[in-house]
C-alpha cells in the first residue's frame, strides 16, 4: 500500500485555501493509488497562527473547514494538522478523516517552547496515543516536537504501531535536515518503527519551512528523501509493515540551501501579502547588490524596481557597478541625485548647528533622505522597499534608523557579512549577475571621504566569529576570548551588541536562516545594566 506525503505550502488563516489544496492533493494521492495522505502539522490553518490561536472563532472556523474537508475525503484516509478546543483546552491536533468523517483526532504530547516556538502560551499537552489500521497495518499519528522526544514515540510502539506518521512545521535553519535525520534514527532506535515525515513548504513571516519530507525505515535508514523549497506530492510504499526503498534526491546544502530559503522567504512574503512588487536602493556595494538578485530571483525582474541615490561622497564606480547590474539583471533602475535635499537639510540646519564640527549626523542625513525617497516610492506604487542590511551591521548598529533601515522586509537580516560574500559568489556560479568589482572591493557607506567599512568596526572575520559565538551560541565574554580572540575586540563587539537593540528591536521582519536571528529568538531587553563578568 501508499502513504501519500502532502509537502504543501500553507498560509496562516486561509482555511479555505489551505483546505482546497489539501482536498486536491487527497484527489491526486487516491487516483495514484495511495491510501492514506500525511499533510503537515497545522495545515488546515498554516503554521504558526500565534495569536489567532487565542481566539474562539478561530476554533470555530477551523472546526467548520475541517468538517467540509472530512466530506470531501472519500477513498482515502486523510491526515490533517488542525487546531482543536475541547471546553477550556486547546490543542496542536491531528484528525484522521475518512469516508466523511473525522474518525480521531490525535494531541500533541510536546510543546516546544524555545527559540521561535511558544506552543505553551497556546496549547495543552495531549497523553494518549493514536493508533489506527489501514491493509493490515498499524499506524500511528506524532506532531513535529513529539519525535524530538521519546515519551509519544514510544506510547504508539506500545499500543502496537509499526509506522510512524509524523506531521511537521519545521522551520529552516542552517543544516537543520541533519538535525531531522539524528533526531528520527535516536526515535527509530528507541521504538522499532519506520517513519514517515511530512514537513511543511514555504514562508511565514520571518520563518521559512523547508519541506525535504523524507521516510526511515526500522534501521534508520532513508528510504524516501523529497525535493526541499517546493511543494511536493511524494510517495512511500509500505509493505508487511517495512518501507520500500523508492526515490532519494540529493539534500541542498551550504550556500544553495541558505539561498533557496532567502528566495522562498522573500517570494511568500510579498505574494501572500499581495505586494504588486518591491523596490530597494542600490549602492554599488555587495549587500545591496545580494539583495537585488535574490529579489529577482524569487519574483522576476518586472516584479523588481532598484533606484541609485548617489550622493557627493559615491563614488563612480559604484555608479558604474549599479548600473552594469541592473542591465545584466533588466530590472526598472532610476537615479535621484541626493545633494540638493542634503545641501537644503544642512542649510536649514547651520543656524542649531553653528560651530559644531561635521559627525555622523551628516552621514545620518544622507542615509535618512534616501529613506525618505524609497518610502515615498514606495507610498506612490504600493511596491514594498527591501532593506539591504545583513546581520554583521544589525548586531553592533552599523545602521541608521529611519535611514538603510526604513522597509517593510530585511532580506539578508540574519546573513552575517561573510555569508554575504559566499552567497554572492554562489550566485554568480549560476549564471553572472553581481559584477566581480563589487564582491572584490573593501566595503564601504560612501558617506564621508574615502570611508570604509574597517573604519569604525573589526575585521568581518573576527566580528562575524565574535557574534556567531555571543549571538548564536550564548557564550560568555571570558569564553569567547578563552578560543583565541583579542579581549579588546570581543568586549568591543560585546558592547555594540548591548547598546544597540533599540535598533534591533525597530527593525523590519526578515528572513531567518541560523538557529538563532535577530526576532522571535531574540528577546533581550533594551534597558539593561548586566554585562558578562571579564
Amino acid at each position: 500500500m501508499k502513504v501519500a506525503i502532502a509537502q504543501i505550502n500553507c498560509t496562516v488563516g486561509d482555511l479555505a485555501g489551505n483546505a482546497a489544496k489539501i482536498a486536491d492533493y487527497a484527489r491526486r494521492a487516491r487516483e495514484q493509488g495511495a491510501a492514506i495522505l500525511l499533510t503537515p502539522e497545522l495545515s488546515l490553518c498554516g503554521y504558526p497562527p500565534e495569536d489567532l490561536l487565542l481566539r474562539d472563532g478561530f476554533y470555530r472556523a477551523c472546526d467548520a473547514a475541517l468538517c467540509e474537508l472530512a466530506r470531501q475525503a472519500q477513498g482515502i484516509a486523510l491526515i490533517v494538522g488542525h487546531p482543536h478546543q475541547d471546553g477550556e483546552d486547546r490543542y496542536n491536533a491531528a484528525s484522521l478523516l475518512r469516508d466523511g468523517r473525522v474518525v480521531l483526532t490525535y494531541l500533541k504530547h510536546s510543546l516546544p517552547n524555545h527559540s521561535v516556538f511558544d506552543e505553551e502560551r497556546y496549547f495543552a499537552h495531549g497523553d494518549q496515543a493514536c493508533v489506527f489500521a489501514i491493509d493490515g497495518i498499524e499506524f500511528a499519528i506524532n506532531i513535529c516536537a513529539d519525535v524530538w522526544e521519546e515519551q509519544a514515540a514510544r506510547r504508539a510502539r506500545d499500543a502496537g504501531a509499526e509506522v510512524l506518521l509524523v506531521l511537521n512545521a519545521s522551520p529552516y535553519h542552517f543544516d537543520k535536515q541533519a538535525m531531522r535525520y539524528d533526531t528520527l534514527r535516536d526515535r527509530i532506535g528507541d521504538t522499532g518503527m519506520s517513519v514517515v515525515y511530512a514537513n511543511m513548504v514555504g514562508g511565514q513571516d520571518e520563518l521559512v519551512f523547508d519541506g525535504g519530507s523524507f521516510a526511515m525505515d526500522d534501521r534508520g535508514e532513508v528510504t524516501h528523501q523529497f525535493a526541499a523549497f517546493d511543494e511536493v506530492l511524494g510517495f512511500v510504499e509500505v509493505r508487511d509493515g517495512k518501507l520500500v526503498p523508492g526515490g532519494r534526491v540529493a539534500v541542498e546544502k551550504d550556500e544553495a540551501s541558505i539561498y533557496r530559503a532567502l528566495c522562498v522567504g522573500v517570494r511568500d512574503y510579498i505574494v501572500k501579502n499581495r505586494f504588486p512588487g518591491v523596490l530597494l536602493g542600490l549602492s554599488g556595494g555587495i549587500d545591496s547588490a545580494l539583495t537585488l538578485a535574490v529579489a529577482v530571483d524569487a519574483l522576476g525582474a518586472d516584479k523588481v524596481r532598484a533606484v541609485m541615490m548617489p550622493s557627493p561622497y559615491t563614488a563612480q564606480i559604484s555608479i558604474d557597478d549599479s548600473r552594469e547590474m541592473v542591465r545584466l539583471l533588466g530590472v526598472r533602475y532610476e537615479e535621484l541625485d541626493i545633494q540638493p535635499t542634503f545641501t537644503a537639510l544642512q542649510d536649514t540646519l547651520s543656524p542649531l548647528f553653528k560651530d559644531l564640527p561635521a559627525d555622523t549626523t551628516e552621514e545620518n542625513l544622507q542615509a535618512r533622505i534616501r529613506g525618505v525617497l524609497l518610502m515615498a516610492l514606495s507610498n506612490k506604487t504600493g511596491a514594498l522597499v527591501l532593506t539591504t542590511g545583513n546581520k554583521s551591521e544589525m548586531t553592533v548598529g552599523y545602521c541608521t534608523l529611519y535611514g538603510d533601515m526604513a522597509g517593510g522586509f530585511a532580506v539578508l537580516k540574519d546573513v552575517s557579512k561573510t555569508w554575504v560574500y559566499r552567497l554572492s559568489n554562489y550566485r554568480n556560479t549560476l549564471g553572472r549577475v553581481i559584477p566581480e568589482r563589487i564582491i572584490t572591493r573593501p566595503p564601504s557607506a560612501e558617506l564621508k571621504p574615502d570611508q570604509t567599512d574597517r573604519d569604525s568596526l573589526p575585521p568581518y572575520d573576527v566580528l562575524d566569529a565574535v557574534m556567531a559565538l555571543f549571538v548564536e551560541k550564548n557564550l560568555s565574554i571570558p569564553e569567547i576570548i578563552a578560543r583565541g580572540y583579542a579581549g579588546a575586540d570581543v568586549l568591543r563587539v560585546a558592547k555594540l551588541i548591548r547598546i544597540n537593540e533599540y535598533k534591533r528591536r525597530q527593525a523590519p521582519v526578515g528572513v531567518r536562516i541560523t538557529d538563532r536571528s535577530f526576532g522571535k529568538d531574540w528577546r533581550y531587553p533594551i534597558t539593561a545594566r548586566y554585562q558578562d563578568d571579564f
